[in-house]
């Protein structure tokens, strides 16, 4: 089977999951899937990936990985009394084929026991898929591109440099990735960081890697004091539980400019830096910068995320005007771990699950990137819109 381990899957999982046994317990969420690839037909594979699905459904932690948990600094112990007891439980989970060759998947149910499902079934969805149309991976390529994108590290200029794998969500198989990390980790030295994958951290002896996703920002949309300070009530909520660690914010649930807005000199003072997921990167460094020098903080002391679909070459450029101005991390995901052709004959597919409700009330990301968008009710959306004073698109 393609899940075999609990583990498998984003730090950040574990580090939201755990505020939400402590801080918001009775939340009830749901979520949908989405491919943003025109004619995908994945309905054919339905079958597989439920059946892939099922085992998933069947694991449990193991005394090993639930220590391995404990080990880690900013995990609480009964966090990891209550992961030695939890099973992801298929009654949530929904899948149903669609005429058109399009999937629907849905997960509905108490956010602390379908928190878990997003990436090992997005990891479950691209593998099948992957198994089934590229019955002869063009290993040979992916090795190849491997090793020129180390080459283009290994330059002396950018030896500083260093990047971290987030890419087991839209990876092209668990084995491949597997071996990417092993790859990444011999060719890079201390360049490669690490990775947001828990249990390739664990079996390879990296550093797991993440701290929020969109999903948190979006469900305090309806579990805040009031909408307007939903982002604040976040962060707030962030610091109580982790009291200064993993202090990355996230900047687009609701677009930059309103992150700034309530980004305010406690937050920047606060946190340690902020990640950047959607929209121009360039001048979003650039406005992060100026917007710490305006709050009196010295923006070599805080660390710029960047992790928005970036290459090698994309990557270097970002370092090269931002070095020596602020502290740098870059997570590449998918041109990682699945860069093994070109269209047409081998595409990514662009696979997400995002959080569409929470508590029965719609909840919506509102990215620098509209493509990126997902809210399926179109008056919340601009409820939304008139609440943070954003411009439609």
């Amino acid at each position: 089977m393609i899940i075999t381990s609990l583990l498998d899957t984003d730090l950040y999982k574990f580090t939201m999951m755990q505020v939400v046994l402590h801080q918001f317990p009775g939340a009830q969420v749901s979520y949908k899937f989405k491919c943003r690839n025109p004619g995908v037909n994945l309905a054919q594979f339905a079958g597989e990936i439920r059946e892939e699905i099922r085992s998933l459904c069947g694991l449990q932690f193991t005394e090993s990985e639930l220590a391995y948990l404990r080990g880690l600094r900013f995990i609480k112990s009964d966090f990891v009394d209550f992961l030695g007891l939890f099973k992801l439980n298929e009654k949530y989970i929904t899948i149903s084929e669609q005429t058109t060759g399009e999937i629907d998947i849905k997960i509905e149910g108490p956010w602390l026991h379908t928190i878990l499902f997003e990436i090992p079934v997005l990891a479950i969805v691209n593998e099948v898929y992957f198994r089934n149309t590229q019955k002869v991976p063009n290993f040979v390529l992916g090795r190849e591109r491997l090793a020129s994108k180390i080459k283009l590290l290994k330059d002396p200029q950018i030896s500083n440099l260093k990047i971290a794998d987030y890419g087991t969500r839209r990876r092209f198989s668990k084995a491949w990735h597997e071996e990417v990390l092993r790859v990444l980790t011999n060719g890079l030295g201390t360049q490669f960081a690490g990775t947001s994958n828990v249990f390739f951290a664990m079996k390879l002896g990296l550093i797991p890697l993440g701290t929020m996703a969109h999903e948190y920002l979006q469900a305090t949309q309806a579990l805040g004091p009031r909408l307007r300070d939903s982002q604040t009530f976040a962060f707030e909520s962030w610091a109580h539980e982790y009291r200064g660690d993993l202090g990355i914010a996230l900047s687009d649930v609701y677009g930059f400019q309103a992150f700034l807005r309530d980004y305010d000199m406690y937050f920047c003072k606060l946190f340690d830096g902020a990640r950047h997921d959607s929209g121009d990167p360039f001048a979003w460094g650039e406005g992060m910068i100026a917007h710490y020098k305006a709050n009196r903080v010295d923006p070599l002391t805080k660390t710029l995320v960047f992790s928005d679909g970036l290459t090698i070459p994309r990557t270097i450029e970002l370092y090269n005007q931002f070095k020596g101005r602020c502290l740098l991390a870059f997570g590449i995901g998918t041109n990682l771990t699945n860069d093994l052709g070109d269209a047409p004959d081998h595409v990514p597919l662009q696979i997400v699950i995002k959080m569409t409700e929470c508590n029965g009330q719609p909840v919506a990301k509102l990215s620098d990137t509209p493509s990126k968008n997902m809210c399926e009710d179109v008056n919340y959306l601009a409820y939304l819109r008139q609440v943070f004073n954003l411009q439609a698109d």
